[in-house]
């Protein structure tokens, strides 16, 4: 049976704390190193229904990609909703762990973990990690299809491989352009337009775009857009970790178990559509 600190140590060699961002908080928020480790849940976000999961599956680690304090803070009170998480967690000793942008950038990342849930071969990193000698490292992934699809096809397997959300996918462009080449990034990613635009890809996928840069990224005469919903781009990752822990776990014959929470943690819980329009395309 591995101590905390064990798992700890395993974890911060898969996503070294010092390859994150430097406005970044990530690595154990809260627990005891020396405490024994049976169960780890992995999961996006460090929200209450999370931590109640946790409970609920005797886990002794929730490993998160979001951070529960990115801004920093002066109080854990029960006061507000993280320091009730935080509360809950130390009462139930439960231990939190936080692999957030070290984990985008690692080899393999969040976005490897995207681009393997849409069906894409990944060829290299959108933007390389100057750090890695192997050009392996870094933000986001390029990828190939095994043979091209429209943008309306290829929409839609990605629609199949991500986790369902009220929201669903928003496409930009064609729908029947050819697409072989795909650029992705999991979370946000509309201030990587000029480095998907330098790849030469035929599609970029990634979440939260906002209105004015993709506009004018269409204009620019960027590839086609598929915007999904922030939550179900990283989720992916939870299984790729979960089965890298695993790993780790059988090399050192620990006697670990890993969940993955499929707890819908994506903030949208409804989608309503747009009115019917007239043959101008403005609304009735």
């Amino acid at each position: 049976m591995p101590k905390l600190s064990d798992v700890i140590a395993a974890l911060e060699a898969l996503w070294p704390p010092e390859r994150a961002e430097h406005w970044d908080a990530v690595g154990l928020v809260c627990g005891d190193p020396d405490a024994d480790l049976t169960r780890v849940l992995f999961a996006v976000d460090p929200v209450q229904e999370v931590a109640d999961e946790a409970i609920r599956i005797g886990a002794d680690l929730l490993v998160t990609h979001h951070p529960l304090y990115l801004r920093g803070t002066t109080t854990v009170a029960a006061t507000g909703f993280k320091g009730r998480v935080v509360h809950t967690l130390i009462k139930n000793d439960i231990a939190l762990h936080v692999a957030h942008t070290n984990a985008d950038r690692a080899d393999p990342g969040v976005s490897d973990a995207l681009a393997g849930a849409i069906g894409l071969r990944v060829t290299g990193p959108l933007v390389p990690d100057p750090a890695d000698p192997a050009g392996r490292r870094g933000l986001g992934r390029i990828g190939e299809l095994d043979a091209p699809l429209t943008l309306t096809e290829f929409a839609e397997r990605a629609a199949k491989g991500l986790p369902r959300t009220a929201a669903g996918l928003r496409i930009a462009g064609d729908p029947e352009q050819q697409i072989r080449t795909v650029a992705v990034c999991g979370g946000s990613g509309d201030s990587l337009f000029a480095d998907v635009r330098a790849a030469g890809v035929d599609a970029y996928l990634t979440a939260d775009l906002r209105h004015h840069p993709a506009s004018e990224a269409q204009q620019a005469g960027s590839p086609a857009l598929i915007d999904a919903a922030h939550w179900a781009t990283e989720w992916p990752w939870c299984e790729q970790a979960a089965s890298q822990l695993d790993e780790i776990s059988d090399r050192h014959g620990w006697a670990l178990r890993t969940y993955v929470s499929r707890t819908v943690t994506d903030p949208w819980t409804a989608h309503a559509l747009s009115p019917a329009t007239t043959s101008s395309g403005a609304p009735r």
